[in-house]
C-alpha cells in the first residue's frame, strides 16, 4: 500500500500538473495500492474551492482511507521531538502523516521535500514511481 500525500494529489489533479506524477497516481489507483488518510483529507478537501469540495469527496470515497487515531497523535509528538533534536522543525501535519506511514509500514508518495528530510532520520519509506515502485532505505 502507498499512502499518497497532499502534494501528490494536488499535482495529479492540476490540469497542467506533472504528467509523471499523474501517471504514477493513476497506476497506483489501477492496482489498488493508493491510500489516503485524515490529515491529507484535511489539507486536500479543506483547502479546496467550494465548487470542488463535493466532487473531491465523492472521488476519494472509493479509495482506502486511514483514519487518524489518538495513538497516531502520540507517535507524531514523539517523532516531532526527535526531528527537533536533529534541528528540523516541520509542519505538524507532515509529521503526523509521516508517523502514520512509519507505524503502518507503508510507503509514502510525496513531492514535498519535508518527507525526504524525515526519511533520512527515520524508518520512513518513500515511494518512487517506476516499474513495481520502490522505496528508499538508509542502506541504499
Amino acid at each position: 500500500m502507498v499512502l499518497i500525500d497532499t502534494s501528490v494529489w494536488i499535482e495529479s489533479l492540476r490540469k497542467r500538473g506533472d504528467v509523471l506524477v499523474k501517471l504514477a497516481v493513476e497506476n497506483l489507483l489501477d492496482v489498488y495500492e493508493a491510500q489516503w488518510c485524515s490529515p491529507v483529507r484535511l489539507e486536500l478537501i479543506g483547502g479546496a474551492r467550494r465548487e470542488e469540495r463535493q466532487m473531491l469527496a465523492m472521488h476519494f470515497s472509493v479509495i482506502p482511507y486511514r483514519v487518524c487515531r489518538e495513538d497516531d497523535w502520540e507517535r507524531a509528538l514523539s517523532l516531532a521531538w526527535k526531528l527537533r533534536q536533529e534541528g528540523l522543525t516541520l509542519p505538524w501535519l507532515d509529521v503526523l502523516i509521516a508517523a502514520i506511514a512509519i507505524h503502518d509500514e507503508v510507503r509514502l508518495y510525496s513531492i514535498d521535500a519535508h518527507f525526504e528530510q524525515i526519511s533520512r532520520l527515520t524508518p520512513l519509506k518513500l515511494y518512487r514511481p517506476g516499474y513495481g515502485g520502490s522505496y528508499t532505505m538508509e542502506a541504499d
